[in-house]
């Protein structure tokens, strides 16, 4: 995807502005001084378009197109009216990447605010680039563990310039549980975790689902760390059909979800509830699995049930959905809510800055974010950690739509609210058969 600008007008009027601008060398003195009129803001935005990690940035273009008509006549900062540019940039699912095209938006770009989303090999070295050159940095769609802990984040210190909003593995394994509870099994569980920075969360013997699952009583089978994009999972359904695992889980990319469910199908593995993130979160996915789609439960992280809306349009979640819906054809995705959330936030800390110039300024105003976005309240300095800031978490299931004229194959039915009793339960969760 190439980077958006509101429009020609402005693009001309930032290469005017910076010939007669004097561009200081620090990132925490002022970058343009003396325009005869407010400069452009410039929000940087990086996510994987491409690549194996492409669902999470499908509802990119969407979003940027819908901020681009909503901030089309600027923002107002301390009394004065700036027009607003933003660029995009894609991961490619690569983290070397990302890290790249991160440091070119501070760096060459001179962005004024970083945004993130989608996976630690995406969020993690474009946080790390902006902490390095003490950029502003918003970042969501991982875990809150992976994300702070892969960085070797100190819960002492924290952070300086970069910020997440997003739900934890306490979390995740709180609405898995829930849902395998609300069933009858043998608790026997079958773990699926890669040897990246979700799985090796998500699996991890203290801080992941090991510890909590020997507490409430369940066995997991963890066969080990794989790579993604594994051609062959023999090895693990066969540990998972000796352990007598009716519960498989794990965090894994689509294309390997796919693998794993076709070959247990071919191999005899037939588990009662089948509980994968990452993978089974988007419809496309789920279409592409056919009939194996039915039933595959999977964390919600954002659907048009959810009570929330725009700060910056006005939509409640499902105006949202439904403009989605309307202006792709394609059926909404849980990325849509987090993607619009991270410019809310972002416009919104932007306006509240008392020096545009100063990004220490910026980032002050980013700390203080008390904000109910379309995703929820996000507020930083009451989370688990420096730096974090908790949104709400539930479960759901992916259920064949009933009737020809459906538009969609599938439905994602809300089946365990536990952590968010105002997201309304479409029903039970119900045993593949």
């Amino acid at each position: 995807m190439d980077d958006y600008f509101i429009n020609d007008a402005r693009r001309r009027f930032v290469k005017q502005a910076a010939a007669g601008a004097l561009v200081a060398s620090s990132p925490m003195l002022t970058r343009i001084a003396g325009a005869a009129s407010p400069r452009t803001l410039k929000i940087g935005y990086v996510s994987p378009q491409t690549g194996p990690l492409a669902p999470f940035g499908e509802a990119d273009r969407f979003t940027i197109e819908q901020m681009q008509a909503a901030l089309k006549d600027g923002i107002a900062v301390g009394g004065k009216r700036y027009p607003v540019s933003i660029l995009v940039k894609d991961s490619q699912s690569n983290p070397n990447r990302a890290g790249e095209v991160a440091s070119d938006l501070i760096l060459k770009d001179k962005v004024d605010i970083m945004l993130v989303a989608g996976t630690p090999e995406t969020a993690n070295p474009v946080c790390d680039a902006c902490e390095i050159n003490e950029m502003p940095c918003v970042s969501t769609v991982v875990p809150w563990q992976p994300w702070f802990f892969g960085r070797k984040g100190d819960p002492k210190k924290g952070f300086g310039y970069t910020y997440h909003f997003f739900w934890g593995l306490e979390d995740v394994i709180a609405v898995y549980t829930g849902m395998w509870q609300s069933v009858q099994t043998n608790k026997s569980v079958g773990g699926l975790f890669p040897n990246d920075g979700d799985g090796n969360a998500w699996g991890d013997a203290k801080l992941g689902f090991p510890p909590v699952l020997a507490q409430k009583g369940f066995a997991l089978k963890d066969p080990g760390r794989f790579q993604s994009m594994t051609q062959d999972f023999s090895a693990q359904i066969a540990a998972f059909k000796q352990s007598g695992a009716q519960i498989v889980t794990g965090v894994v990319i689509p294309p390997d979800a796919k693998n794993f469910l076709v070959q247990a199908r071919q191999q005899g593995l037939k588990p009662k509830v089948i509980s994968i993130g990452k993978a089974l979160l988007f419809p496309t996915s789920i279409e592409a699995l056919g009939d194996l789609g039915d039933g595959l439960s999977t964390e919600v992280w954002w659907s048009p049930s959810h009570p929330f809306k725009s700060t910056v349009t006005g939509q409640s979640a499902r105006q949202l959905a439904d403009a989605y819906e309307k202006a792709t054809s394609k059926q909404w995705t849980q990325p849509i809510g987090f993607a619009h959330a991270l410019f809310e936030i972002a416009v919104d800390t932007l306006k509240r800055s008392k020096d545009i110039e100063s990004n220490e300024s910026i980032r002050d105003a980013l700390a203080s974010t008390r904000l109910d976005t379309v995703v929820g309240h996000v507020a930083w300095g009451s989370g688990p950690v420096k730096n974090v800031a908790k949104t709400p978490l539930v479960g759901g299931q992916w259920l064949k739509t009933q009737g020809t004229a459906q538009p969609h194959r599938f439905d994602l039915a809300i089946v365990n609210n536990q952590l968010a009793p105002s997201v309304p339960l479409s029903g039970p969760l119900k045993l593949i058969s």
